[in-house]
C-alpha cells in the first residue's frame, strides 16, 4: 500500500526555519485579489509597505511555502500520486499577530492518517514559533483517491449543521483569469492550477484555482465586511474545501454573523451557486 499509516504518523518530526518579509505578503495579498481598487485606503493596508497589516491566512504560504500539501507526500510512509491529491480542507489557529516580517521555526509532522474507503486523508499539521513563543498551527487535510479501504479510522466527519436563515452579509468577489497563475508564485507549485494537460489528467476540464487562494479571498471578505478590516481579530479560520473554483469566475461568499464567530458558506456564482468552500467558520475577538 503506497500510504503506511502507522509509519507515516510515527515518523519523527521535520523542522526547519523558515523567513518572510513584506514583499512576501505583498505578493500574497495581491495573489488573493487585494489591491483593487489600488488607490482605496482600505486596500492599501494590504498592498503599501509603510501600512502593512497581514491577513492571518498568510500563514499557509509564510516561509515559501508549500502549505502541508506538497511537503506532506515527501513524509515517511507517503508515496502517492500527485494527481490523485486534493486539498480537502485546512484549519488554522492564530496565536498572536503575525509580522510583516520575520524568522520563525517550523515543525511538521503527519497528526492523522484516515480511511475514508475511496481515498485516505493526511492531516498534515504545522506548528511555527519564533523567539517570543508560537505564532500559528497550521493543520492541512490532504484528500488522496484510491488509496483507502485498509481498515483504518474513518476519523471526525467534521460536516456542520447549515446556518440557519438568511445570510447577514453576502458580497461577491471576482477571481481573474490569471488567479491561478499569481497566486502560485507565493511557493504552491503545483502544475494543476497551471498545466491544461495536467488538469484534465486530474480529472478537471482545465486548470483550476487553488483552494487556498480561495480560503484568502474569504478571510478578507470577512475581514473587510464584518471585522472593520482588523487583521488582529482573527482568532481562527477552519474550512472545508467542497468543489474546484476555476479562473475567471466569481465567487459569491454568505456570511452569518454568530458571537465571537462568522459562519461562511461560499459557491461559484456562474455555476448556479456550486458550493466550493462548506462548514466554514471564522472566530475572532
Amino acid at each position: 500500500m503506497p500510504i503506511d499509516a502507522a509509519k507515516a504518523v510515527a515518523a519523527e518530526p521535520r523542522t526547519g526555519e523558515i523567513a518572510w518579509n513584506s514583499k512576501d505578503v505583498q505578493l500574497y495579498h495581491l495573489g488573493i485579489g487585494a489591491g483593487v481598487p489600488a488607490t482605496d485606503p482600505d486596500e492599501l493596508r494590504y498592498t503599501l509597505e509603510s501600512r502593512l497589516h497581514v491577513l492571518p491566512s498568510f500563514a499557509t504560504v509564510a516561509g515559501s511555502g508549500s502549505p502541508g500539501v506538497i511537503s506532506g507526500l515527501s513524509m515517511p510512509g507517503i508515496e502517492v500520486d500527485l494527481a490523485k491529491v486534493l486539498h480537502g480542507g485546512q484549519s488554522l489557529t492564530i496565536h498572536r499577530p503575525l509580522p510583516a516580517a520575520g524568522t520563525a521555526t517550523a515543525t511538521g509532522r503527519i497528526a492523522a492518517v484516515y480511511d475514508k474507503g475511496k481515498a485516505a486523508v493526511l492531516v498534515m499539521r504545522t506548528e511555527v514559533a519564533d523567539d517570543d513563543g508560537p505564532l500559528w498551527t497550521n493543520d492541512a487535510q490532504i484528500f488522496v483517491r484510491g488509496e483507502g479501504g485498509w481498515g483504518g479510522d474513518r476519523g471526525p466527519s467534521g460536516r456542520l449543521d447549515p446556518p440557519s436563515g438568511e445570510p447577514d452579509r453576502v458580497v461577491e468577489r471576482a477571481v481573474r483569469e490569471d488567479q491561478a497563475l499569481l497566486y502560485r508564485l507565493s511557493g504552491d507549485w503545483n502544475p494543476l492550477h497551471a498545466d491544461p494537460e495536467f488538469a484534465k489528467v486530474a480529472g478537471f476540464e482545465r486548470p483550476i484555482l487553488h483552494g487556498l487562494c480561495t480560503y484568502g479571498i474569504t478571510l478578507k471578505a470577512v475581514v473587510d465586511t464584518v471585522l472593520g478590516g482588523d487583521v488582529a481579530r482573527v482568532r481562527s479560520y477552519v474550512t472545508r474545501f467542497a468543489g474546484a473554483v476555476y479562473p475567471g469566475e466569481t465567487l459569491r461568499i454568505r456570511m452569518w454573523e454568530q458571537q465571537g464567530a462568522v459562519r461562511v458558506a461560499v459557491s461559484a456564482v456562474e455555476r448556479d451557486d456550486a458550493p466550493v468552500l462548506a462548514d466554514t467558520v471564522v472566530e475572532h475577538t
